[in-house]
């Protein structure tokens, strides 16, 4: 009997897309599948892709002529290429060119720069990237929907799966609260990248809402971007209730400790801060945005995106509401035992890798 090979691309690697090929290469070498997995070098150090038992090609996230042609070394002798994201799946069109391998592309997100140029630019490359695709798997019905109008052949809904948090030692809830300084007073919890589409320009208008709460709530931000610069100096003017925590490797600790989870962004698929809340029973307000109705279902609170009084208003109804708060711990939990589950995941993209090389044999 052949080995399958397949090589899975990322690009700049998020949190959710490099989780979900950890989670795949693992899943698919186990099952028998030779994986090569291609991304930035300092990826290996966090996701530890030989770990999981795949080989791992380190592979700069640059279009010029020696990144891509290290990604065509790499992808020599594949019966299927698998990229992850925008990026990864140009990079991938470029190194296939001539061959017949097909291609599969996930896409986990959307292009965030929708106006102007740079626009332009990101909706020529997702028609690229799609039509150059043997099967485009979304994360969301949205992005399905999306890739179909930039001309994918086949676009089928892939809800991916990321490993479940692992159990905390005892104590961990407390020491959380006492390290953030919210031992007597709420705790509001989100985690993203410090970018303009996370929404925090909203979430610090509402955090000037809650100062007129007794006591008032801390906000904790974990991530870091390019706007840390600018939200810091605001917070530090208006003197908001709020902490930049910068990158944590703690987060299921941070995020079990808090009272409500907190999601303001301009848009998501299936959010990891959304999963890991509803999963550990954290009571969550998100923006009724992309595929955050569908990942959530009746488990949290939904607001229109950039709407700092609704935001501030569901926040503080819930932190006055602790029979809703339980409510929503419940439901959390709940919605997602519903999820797929990572062998449900790994076996479907397993039975489309099949299928392709079945079709080309």
């Amino acid at each position: 009997m052949i080995q399958l090979r397949t090589v899975q691309v990322l690009g700049g690697g998020s949190a959710g897309s490099s989780a979900h090929v950890r989670s795949l290469a693992e899943g698919l070498v186990a099952r028998g599948v030779r994986v090569t997995v291609c991304a930035p070098a300092e990826l290996e150090h966090v996701y530890d892709f030989p770990g999981a038992g795949a080989h791992f090609a380190p592979v700069p996230r640059r279009s010029d002529p020696a990144a891509v042609g290290a990604l065509r070394a790499a992808c020599a002798g594949a019966d299927v290429v698998h990229a992850h994201g925008l990026h990864a799946a140009v990079r991938a069109t470029l190194a296939l060119s001539g061959q017949r391998v097909p291609l599969v592309v996930t896409w986990h997100t959307r292009a965030h720069d929708d106006d102007g140029a740079r626009g332009q630019v990101l909706r020529l490359l997702e028609r690229r990237a799609a039509r150059a695709s043997a099967v485009v798997l979304g994360t969301c019905s949205e992005l399905v929907d999306r890739a179909r109008t930039r001309g994918a052949r086949d676009a089928r809904l892939a809800p991916v799966a990321v490993p479940a948090p692992r159990g905390r030692p005892g104590g961990a809830e407390s020491k959380a609260r006492a390290e953030l300084g919210a031992v007597e007073r709420p705790l509001l919890m989100t985690v993203g990248s410090l970018v303009p589409h996370r929404g925090y320009t909203t979430l610090l208008d509402a955090a000037r809402l809650w100062r007129g709460l007794d006591p008032v709530p801390l906000v904790v931000i974990a991530g870091e971007g390019r706007q840390r610069g600018a939200l810091q100096r605001r917070i530090d003017a208006e003197g908001l209730p709020v902490r930049l925590m910068g990158r944590r490797d703690d987060i299921g600790e941070l995020l079990a400790a808090a009272d409500v989870a907190v999601l303001p962004s301009r848009w998501e698929a299936r959010s990891l801060l959304a999963q890991e809340a509803l999963r550990l029973g954290v009571p969550l307000v998100a923006t009724a945005v992309g595929g955050i109705p569908e990942l959530v279902g009746e488990a949290a609170e939904l607001v229109p995106y950039g709407d700092a009084a609704e935001l501030g208003e569901a926040v503080a109804r819930l932190l006055g509401d602790p029979g809703r708060r339980e409510e929503l711990a419940a439901a959390g939990r709940a919605q997602a035992a519903t999820w797929p589950t990572e062998d449900e995941t790994i076996a479907l993209v397993l039975s489309v890798y099949d299928e392709l090389v079945a079709g080309r044999s």
